[in-house]
This record gives structure tokens, C-alpha cells and sequence, in this order.
């Protein structure tokens, strides 16, 4: 089945973190030199599929493997490729609670519309630092997503972690990775006014009729149209459409969940004709079994008209 293309409704300036927000790959060149022309080509193609717009610098643009200078040109280069820097949302997670605050104050000083961060992902924070890593961050003005990802960072923002950081002012939304989709009712009655984000691609239909407001999404960067067809119709609970193209995009979507998502999702993204390429290491081009299994996936998505 084909697609046709969903234009962006307007983008509500006062939250625009809102809507389908692509964590975007960054293209490399051979030499593993970030490629600045077609990462901004590719976000201005993103906004153009229906995509409301992107997140630079997450960990799907292997932001920990670029240096300081790379990591502040693939903000700028997104938000002038975006043509409107409310519609960027940098990644600027960090060791420590200056550091992160200078990457907001980056994100600010480029034009950016708001950031995502991460827990204290160090060590083992407790709520006390927790919540003060978060007020610091908040200090540069942008709007702060708070990124609950305890798998990888070990620290958990649970529903009550979550109410309290919004009670303090420090955050307006949260980027949901759990995968626990019983939390997004729990953080609905503890804090109704801090937006719930999908932070995973295979729980997206879950947490869209949950309530979602917004996807951190990965998927879009091979597939966007048929990612946002699917995003619109799941929070407008319109079943008929969002549940067979949830089936069909499914055994994609939870890729984007595991520990190879960034070479599954470039691996996508080649075989749909854009520009995915190389990973740094430590990351390794998928072989094997995954290799074919991701390869395997994305033909059958294609061959259905899905792109």
C-alpha cells in the first residue's frame, strides 16, 4: 500500500516539542568525517515528509563519539537546514551538570526551540541529584524534555521523580524509553501537565492512545511518510489506519529498541535510498543473522509502498 504524502500541520511555537520529532543519524563520509551537506539535506527532507523536526545529537547521531566542534555544527547545521530553529530539539546530555548546561546554552545561542537530556548518566545519581542536575540545565532558558532512558543510564525517572522535576519547574515534557506503557497513566495523574513523549518506536500506538502528545522517533530517518501516517492516525485514535501499518512497520519498529538500533536504522536507511553509511566504533556494521534480519524487514516494508 502507498502513502500519501502527510504535509506538518503548523507548529505550535509555545510547545514545539510537540508532534514527530526524528532523532536524527548523522551521515559519514569514508573517513568517518561527519558529512554537514547531507545531514542538512537530510533534515530538510525530513520536515518535508511530514516530520515536525529533528533531534540532533541523540544517541542515534552517536553524539558521544563526536568532539566538541562536530557536536556544535550538527546544531547549527540543523537549525538552519531546518529554517526555523523552534523545530530543533538538541540531545545535550553530558557526564557532568556544567557541561550539560553549556550544551543548552549552544543549543540556545543557535536557535534551537528546546532540549533533551538525560539523567546524571555518571554514576548511579539519587533524586536529590537528580533533581538538582535538571535545574541546572534548565538555568539556559530552553525548554528541557527529560529522557528516561534506565536501561542504558541505570537511573529511573519514575512517574514521581517525574511529577517532582515538573513541580520544580525544571522540565515540560518526557521522552518515555521504559517501555513500560502502564507509566503513562501513572505520570498523567501525578503530573497532568508535563507531556508525555514516545520515546521508543515499537510502543509508539500504546503511548499515542495513552495520550502522547509527541514521538522522539528513529524510524522516520528511512520511512518517513509512513511513520507519520501512522503517528497522526494513532493519536487521533483513527484504529482502521494506525493498527494494520502499526503490524506491518512493527518488526521494524522494534529495532529501535535494541542494542544495535543506530546500525539497524542506517542500515534502513541505505537500503531506502538515503544516506544511512558508516558508524563510528566502537559500533560495527551489522553482520550475520541481525544484518539479514533488519535487510529482511525493511524490503518487505518497501515492497509495500511504505517509505
Amino acid at each position: 500500500m502507498t502513502h500519501a504524502h502527510t504535509p506538518a500541520p503548523a507548529q505550535p511555537r509555545s510547545r514545539p516539542w510537540h508532534g514527530i520529532m526524528v532523532a536524527t543519524a548523522l551521515p559519514l563520509r569514508e573517513d568517518l568525517a561527519v558529512d554537514y551537506d547531507a545531514y542538512a539535506e537530510h533534515v530538510a527532507w525530513l520536515i518535508a515528509n511530514g516530520c515536525d523536526g529533528v533531534v540532533p545529537n541523540g544517541s542515534l547521531g552517536e553524539y558521544q563519539t563526536l568532539t566538541d566542534e562536530e557536536r556544535a555544527r550538527v546544531v547549527r547545521t540543523a537549525v538552519e537546514a531546518a529554517g526555523d530553529g523552534s523545530r530543533v530539539m538538541p540531545g545535550v546530555a553530558a557526564y557532568g551538570s556544567a557541561e550539560a548546561r553549556r550544551w543548552a546554552e549552544q543549543a540556545a545561542e543557535a536557535g534551537a526551540g528546546s532540549v533533551l537530556l538525560l539523567p546524571p548518566n555518571a554514576f548511579r545519581a539519587d533524586e536529590d541529584a537528580v533533581r538538582a542536575h535538571y535545574a541546572e540545565v534548565a538555568r539556559a532558558g530552553l525548554p528541557v524534555v527529560a529522557y528516561n532512558n534506565p536501561i542504558d543510564t541505570k537511573v529511573d525517572l519514575t512517574p514521581e521523580l517525574l511529577a517532582r522535576l515538573h513541580a520544580d519547574g525544571s522540565i515540560v515534557a518526557v521522552k518515555e524509553f521504559s517501555g513500560d506503557v502502564r507509566r503513562a497513566y501513572e505520570i498523567a495523574e501525578l503530573a497532568p501537565g508535563l507531556d508525555l513523549l514516545i520515546g521508543a518506536d515499537d510502543v509508539l500506538l500504546e503511548l499515542a492512545l495513552a495520550g502522547a502528545v509527541g514521538w522522539i522517533a528513529g524510524y522516520p530517518n528511512a520511512l518517513p511518510q509512513a511513520c507519520a501516517t501512522l503517528y497522526r492516525a494513532a493519536v487521533a485514535g483513527d484504529l482502521a489506519t494506525a493498527l494494520p501499518l502499526y503490524k506491518s512497520l512493527h518488526s521494524l519498529l522494534r529495532w529501535d529498541s535494541k542494542t544495535e538500533f543506530v546500525q539497524a536504522i542506517k542500515l534502513s536507511m541505505d537500503l531506502a535510498g538515503r544516506p544511512g553509511g558508516a558508524t563510528r566504533p566502537p559500533r560495527f556494521p551489522l553482520t550475520g543473522e541481525t544484518e539479514a534480519a533488519v535487510r529482511a524487514a525493511t524490503e518487505k516494508a518497501l515492497a509495500e509502498g511504505l517509505n
